[in-house]
């Protein structure tokens, strides 16, 4: 699999909510080649070093990657200034994504805040043998609920304030959820609060869970170390590895939480 850099037009933009934003973006190779799970470095606003950005979709037929994004910091502010027309400078696709599950497995699908979006793309293919379970701190952070109810068996949301859907942590409607019916597999995205407890929940009730790791990032391709994290080989010894290459799916009983 190949990386490429380019120069993509912008060919859709929407605003999610107040800071989240919606673009597509006509970049034919990287929508080719991307999987779930990984993502593409962009040049923001004449920084050096590019953002790391989710892949939320990807269109291979019409040659277009869909990137939903929370505009934080100076680079993401003026990546949300940028409208239909407009060129980006891409790297992608990069890091390793999610492995090759067999689709009759049944699936749940853990996100929290903008770790939302890459699991659109990941659960597609499970179809009705995806239940979803979304975390947001208030009705107003909620995003792509409608895409994943017309996808997913089940979809269900937590919020802190219990504006929308269940009030509290969206561990507790899943641990619910696994007490009620088995699952073959966890695949989550998040804060790494919510992923650690996710975790703790596959490992208590025996289920095999992925996890897709959020660290600061510098070149986006393994070689200035910035993201690396702790993680657990078979015999128990921790060694360093880079979210951005060897990542940012891990195995989520190797992380060292």
């Amino acid at each position: 699999m190949g990386k490429y850099q380019g120069v993509y037009p912008i060919v859709k933009k929407t605003r999610l909510t107040d800071t989240i934003f919606d673009i597509w973006v006509a970049a034919q190779s990287i929508a080719q080649e991307i999987r779930p799970g990984q993502f593409v470095g962009i040049l923001c606003g004449g920084k050096p070093l590019r953002r790391p950005i989710s892949i939320c979709e990807a269109d291979a037929a019409n040659g277009a990657i869909r990137l939903v994004f929370e505009a934080r910091g100076e680079g993401t502010r003026w990546l949300a200034q940028q409208e239909k027309g407009d060129k980006l400078d891409i790297l992608g696709p990069l890091g390793n994504g999610f492995p090759d599950f067999p689709t009759d497995k049944k699936v749940v699908f853990v996100g929290g805040g903008i770790g939302v979006p890459p699991l659109l793309m990941t659960c597609r293919p499970f179809g009705k043998n995806a239940d979803v379970y979304i975390g947001c701190r208030t009705a107003d952070n909620r995003i792509l609920i409608h895409e994943f109810q017309s996808t997913c068996r089940n979809v269900v949301v937590a919020t802190e304030d219990g504006t929308s859907g269940v009030r509290g942590l969206v561990t507790a409607p899943l641990e619910k959820r696994l007490l009620e019916a088995p699952c073959d597999l966890i695949v989550t995205c998040g804060p790494k609060p919510m992923m650690k407890a996710v975790s703790e929940l596959a490992e208590k009730y025996s289920i095999e869970c992925y996890a897709s790791l959020e660290e600061r990032m510098g070149c986006g391709m393994g070689a200035c170390l910035v993201c690396v994290c702790g993680i657990r080989d078979k015999k128990g010894e921790v060694h360093n590895r880079r979210v951005c290459s060897e990542g940012p799916v891990f195995n989520a009983k190797e992380v060292v939480w």
